[in-house]
């Protein structure tokens, strides 16, 4: 499942460089989670950093995108080319 960044981000950015597979960026009001590219850091880590280092606990999973451990790895390895 992917994360999404909710309304209680407070754009600090603190998220953004943890992220291993550079999926958020800034947006308009906060910072965005690009679905397509977020894989809750399975195959880096043992949990989302972007959630871990958050100091508002604005990543949370987004429930309309629901993946499982497998399909969060295959997408991993499609992004870094393994």
């Amino acid at each position: 499942m992917a994360y999404r960044i909710s309304e209680e981000c407070v754009a600090c950015g603190a998220c953004q460089p943890e992220c291993p597979n550079e999926a958020i960026s800034e947006g308009e009001e906060r910072y965005q989670i690009d679905p397509d590219r977020c894989t809750e850091c399975v195959g880096f880590y043992d949990e989302p950093q972007c959630a871990s280092v958050c100091p508002v606990d604005a990543p949370v999973p987004d429930p309309s995108r629901r993946e499982t451990r497998e399909e969060l790895l295959a997408k991993k390895d499609r992004l870094h080319g393994r």
